[in-house]
């Protein structure tokens, strides 16, 4: 997979990263094919939002684009997509997908935040390129799908992914290893995204001046 281009991380860190991308993937395929799209758009929204992240982040940190090098990544990303339109979309209806994407921005983001410090990016920043690898997809998505972005959106998503990456920047300086501190750290990020999701909770929107 993607170990022999990401120093540093742990065994278990790019299963996370390949996770995050499936589950993104899916999301991506399934904008396109609610929308009746054909087999080509499927396959191209959710390869876009399983690497857009990713890709992101790799250019920011000066690393190699990790799918281009990695003959597994694309082929995820084209399978989930084919699976996708050869099931009954009743499969893909009702809260399991959001679930599983809470699962996959948990993961995703201690993913990057881990990859970013592997390249020696300081501590605040890998934090951040953790939530561009979890976020940027979903927006990129999110975009092409003609709906308003998850920027734009009060619920606890981005912050989610910040609490996972963020976490991880800080077991990794306490010097916590990284098998230990990646599913601590995501375990976090996925409980607040879960309650988010269970008790509609949002952060407060901007009120003006009174």
């Amino acid at each position: 997979m993607t170990v022999a281009l990401t120093p540093g991380l742990g065994p278990i860190l790019p299963w996370l990263d390949l996770f995050g991308i499936a589950v993104f993937a899916a999301t991506g395929a399934l904008a396109a094919a609610g929308r009746a799209q054909t087999l080509v758009t499927v396959t191209f929204f959710a390869l876009v939002t399983g690497v857009g992240g990713g890709s992101v982040r790799d250019l920011l940190i000066g690393a190699p684009v990790f799918w281009v090098h990695d003959p597994l990544l694309a082929a995820v990303c084209l399978g989930v997509a084919l699976l996708i339109w050869v099931t009954p979309q009743h499969w893909w209806s009702g809260a399991a997908l959001d679930w599983l994407d809470a699962a996959g921005l948990a993961a995703y983001a201690v993913f990057g935040a881990a990859k970013a410090l592997g390249f020696g990016i300081p501590p605040v920043p890998a934090a951040l390129m953790g939530v561009v690898t979890a976020c940027v997809g979903g927006i990129i998505r999110d975009v092409l799908a003609g709906e308003p972005s998850i920027l734009m959106r009060p619920e606890l998503y981005v912050t989610a992914a910040a609490l996972a990456a963020g976490l991880y920047v800080v077991l990794h300086l306490a010097g916590v290893p990284s098998p230990i501190a990646a599913p601590i750290a995501a375990a976090a990020g996925f409980a607040l995204r879960a309650a988010a999701i269970y008790w509609r909770l949002g952060l407060p929107a901007y009120r003006g001046r009174r």
